[in-house]
């Protein structure tokens, strides 16, 4: 039988970038897909606790924090006898960005005092990342005293009070204790090889306060997991990005570390700065196959090895996205207009000028007018947009489409990147020829080739195969069309509809793929399941688009999801509506956190509010949708230019209090 890949969503996660803890809800980290991993290799593969050989039988954990995770269990043949325990355990864990600790609080209420011998069993394999997720297994390292070395990375085992035994390819930490008692235990890592390091002192807290409680719960979580993702290169710890996602995806993506930044905008233009500089920093500069690499074109994900997925083989740098670069110009022209500074953006304009290269040439490979993507390596990813597994691109019988694929929604990415880079440009002085007619002949093209007439509507299809026919499929693509110029104000409309019709958004957020087509399922990765970030894009784009309500109702089906996962969003849930079932189901093999999930709560923000920025002018508009879809909503301390925005709506959606930093003013 083959191997399976391992499941996540019942797993305790704590984590400060790079490194993160998975263990089990009973605190016990026991191998599989637990373990402590830094940057990409595990360093701790095994620590289970016993109080006289017995494990504690588990009653309870929480994470009340990004980087913590507590735990309490039963040891109900220690104490006194009859039914109601008198001895049982607490368990503290910390992780740090160069490992972890855990303080163990063994309590007794027992009436007679006992010695109990308190023990953690450690082991550590240094599995690489692919491996673990390929639900492989290996054996682990032997110990060298209180340490374990593998190639470049150390780990280093420090324990007050205890006798530390090597017992095998394990260690064993060792205390004998009289009643109650605290103890303590560390590990220290370290990886010569490691990329990054944690990235910045963390993002700006605005204080909110609404009505609903859900919302301020979702968005205190969210940006304590966006703290915990930062990472930074080991050469520019200045530059913070959002590393994509534990515990899979702890690294450089171009697409999630763009999109994380983008929809954070609002609280931080330093985080959207530094991950302008660091992609900046591994724009292509040649034609590699083996690696997707291009004069232009921005990196898709950075590795410390090479990795093995079940479908492909990527170099350690990996350039197979047809959307980064893109991104990358609509993320500089957004961050400029929410105050990154002139010189900051001046500074990357020769980045920009190469990558409008890029977009407005060789994106296009077979000179349809349209940007694609082929895998020329034969190794690399097959899909390479967003929704970039293997069986993503379907027509609505089912029928997977053929390369070289144009995706629907990298049209409007294109189309976007030059009307922004065109207004920059202008703005700053710079010439900018030719983009504003390159994008209305984009527009033209789209309406002519993209829209079909299904059993579902009118609207654009997912993509064009490389037959260029229409793949007819409504998914959730369409909803990234909305706010970038693309479309028409009565074909915006028309979509804003079509996205909140129950085949794609069925109660908590929006499907990747309408429910009536041919190769949906709920459980499928990209064809039928929900993904918050992806519901918080189309929300955007629903707010930029003058759709207030619509944006309103599709946030809070997300925000309706919310709970069921600790308000912790993961990467993706299954697509299963409120007609199926009342509460949210897992995508069990989802990551969590992962930064763009964790950034769709400030965009929920940004929408309910009706908020718009245009620091170059001076300028913010506040439209709050109506009635506000979470009551009373306040937020103070916003950081705008140097100062701060502070905002009161009252459940009707009207403004009630409004304070700007000086030479700022309210538009329509």
């Amino acid at each position: 039988m083959a191997d399976l890949q391992p499941l996540l969503h019942d797993l305790a996660i704590a984590l400060r970038a790079p490194t993160v803890v998975l263990s089990g809800r009973d605190g016990q980290i026991r191998g599989g897909t637990q373990g402590l991993l830094h940057g990409d290799l595990r360093l701790l593969s095994e620590a289970v606790v016993t109080v006289d050989g017995d494990e504690p039988e588990a009653i309870g954990g929480d994470e009340p924090a990004a980087g913590r995770a507590r735990f309490t269990g039963l040891l109900r043949r220690l104490g006194d006898p009859g039914p109601d325990p008198t001895v049982w355990l607490r368990r503290d864990r910390t992780v740090t960005a160069a490992g972890m600790t855990e303080e163990l609080s063994l309590v007794s209420t027992a009436a007679a005092s006992r010695r109990h011998v308190v023990e953690v069993v450690l082991a550590a394999d240094f599995a690489p990342i692919d491996e673990i997720k390929s639900g492989r297994q290996r054996s682990p390292v032997t110990p060298a005293g209180s340490r374990w070395a593998a190639s470049s990375a150390v780990s280093e085992v420090t324990a007050e009070g205890a006798e530390i035994v090597v017992d095998g390819p394990r260690l064993r930490l060792r205390w004998t204790v009289e009643g109650t008692a605290t103890l303590r235990w560390s590990l220290r890592v370290s990886d010569e090889r490691a990329l990054f390091t944690p990235g910045g002192p963390g993002l700006p807290r605005p204080r909110v306060r609404a009505d609903d409680r859900r919302f301020t719960a979702l968005l205190d979580r969210a940006l304590d997991d966006l703290d915990g993702l930062l990472l930074a290169e080991r050469d520019h710890p200045g530059d913070a990005f959002a590393g994509a996602g534990a515990p899979w995806f702890l690294t450089l993506f171009g697409r999630d570390s763009l999109w994380a930044a983008r929809l954070a905008l609002p609280l931080s233009v330093e985080l959207a700065g530094g991950t302008l500089r660091t992609l900046a920093r591994a724009q292509g500069t040649r034609h590699d196959p083996a690696t997707g690499e291009a004069p232009g074109k921005i990196l898709h994900e950075r590795r410390r090895d090479p990795i093995e997925t079940h479908d492909a083989s990527l170099p350690a740098e990996y350039y197979g996205t047809v959307d980064a670069t893109a991104l990358w110009v609509c993320l500089l022209h957004d961050a400029w207009r929410w105050g990154l500074p002139e010189d900051e953006v001046r500074d990357l304009l020769p980045t920009l000028r190469f990558a409008l290269e890029w977009i407005t040439g060789a994106a296009d490979s077979d000179g349809d007018g349209f940007a694609e993507y082929r895998d020329e390596s034969g190794r690399g990813l097959a899909n390479q947009g967003w929704k970039d597994s293997g069986d993503a691109v379907r027509f609505f019988g089912g029928e997977q489409a053929k390369p070289p694929i144009a995706l629907a929604e990298v049209q409007a990415y294109q189309h976007e990147a030059a009307v922004r880079a065109a207004s920059l440009l202008t703005a700053l002085g710079e010439p900018a020829p030719g983009l504003s007619e390159w994008a209305a002949a984009l527009r033209t093209r789209f309406r002519e080739k993209f829209w079909v007439s299904t059993p579902d509507g009118h609207h654009p299809a997912l993509a064009l195969d490389g037959d260029k026919r229409p793949v007819d499929t409504l998914t959730s693509n369409i909803g990234h069309l909305l706010g970038t110029g693309l479309l028409s104000d009565a074909e915006s409309a028309s979509l804003g509809a079509l996205l909140l019709d129950p085949v794609l958004a069925p109660g908590f957020g929006l499907r990747t793929m309408s429910a009536s087509a041919g190769g949906y399922s709920p459980l499928s990765y990209h064809c039928g399941s929900i993904w918050p970030h992806d519901t918080a894009i189309v929300v955007r784009g629903l707010q930029r688009s003058g759709q207030s309500d619509h944006a309103a109702s599709l946030g809070a089906q997300l925000l309706s999801a919310a709970p069921a996962f600790g308000y912790r969003l993961p990467e993706l849930f299954a697509g299963y509506g409120l007609a199926e079932t009342s509460t949210p189901l897992a995508y069990p093999a989802s990551c969590r956190p992962q930064a763009w999930s964790a950034a769709a709560a400030v965009s929920l923000l940004i929408a309910f509010l009706g908020l718009d920025v245009d620091v170059p002018a001076g300028t913010v508009t506040l439209s709050p949708p109506r009635p506000s879809p979470v009551g009373a909503l306040r937020v103070e301390g916003l950081p705008l230019a140097g100062g701060t925005l502070d905002v009161a709506v009252d459940a009707d959606g009207e403004v009630t209090e409004l304070r700007l930093p000086p030479a700022f003013r309210r538009v329509p």
